[in-house]
């Protein structure tokens, strides 16, 4: 008789990265935001920037960083989503957002970005969390706002000329900070 716990069908499991997870982040999140596959969900930001979104030591820099997780959801054994946490003080960051894009729009987002709220309040008892937002993804932002994510006009240069961060097609690229009690 078997005795280890299975999950249930279609039941999301939500687990650490590990290093051997890398290639297979990498994949997911260059299929929500780069190239033509993306373009099946809402979040692509095919048109803005060209280009990697990460790669692997990007990804493995989070995985392995003190003070960061970076989240697998999987359902029924396939890596569906990823997010990153990492503690400061506080507050925490949310980023490294991606859910794959024919999993979009049904409500999966909401349950992820949930379950990251309650990790960094129980886990870390951070009372903020934060991320950044390219600025003119105003589909996005609103997302979060509908999520209780306030914008805070407080604004990061894109790094322009850094290609590990994509190739920019358009001038008016910056970061916006937003930010929500927990």
């Amino acid at each position: 008789m078997d005795t280890t716990s299975r999950p249930a069908p279609g039941e999301l499991v939500f687990r650490d990265s590990v290093e051997s997870d890398a290639d297979a982040l990498v994949a997911l999140i260059e299929s929500a935001y780069r190239g033509d596959s993306s373009r099946t969900g809402w979040t692509t930001e095919a048109d803005l920037l060209e280009g990697q979104r990460t790669d692997p030591a990007g990804v493995l820099a989070v995985i392995t960083a003190p003070g960061s997780r970076l989240l697998a959801v999987e359902r029924d054994g396939e890596l569906v989503a990823c997010c990153q946490l990492e503690h400061r003080g506080e507050a925490a960051y949310f980023g490294m957002f991606a859910v794959r894009p024919g999993h979009q729009g049904g409500g999966l987002g909401k349950i992820i970005i949930a379950e990251a709220e309650r990790l960094v309040r129980e886990t870390w008892g951070a009372t903020e969390m934060h991320m950044t937002v390219i600025n003119v993804r105003t589909d996005l932002i609103a997302w979060y706002e509908r999520r209780g994510y306030r914008r805070t006009g407080k604004m990061t240069p894109f790094p322009y000329g850094d290609e590990r961060f994509g190739i920019p097609q358009r001038a008016d690229l910056a970061f916006e900070l937003l930010v929500k009690d927990l």
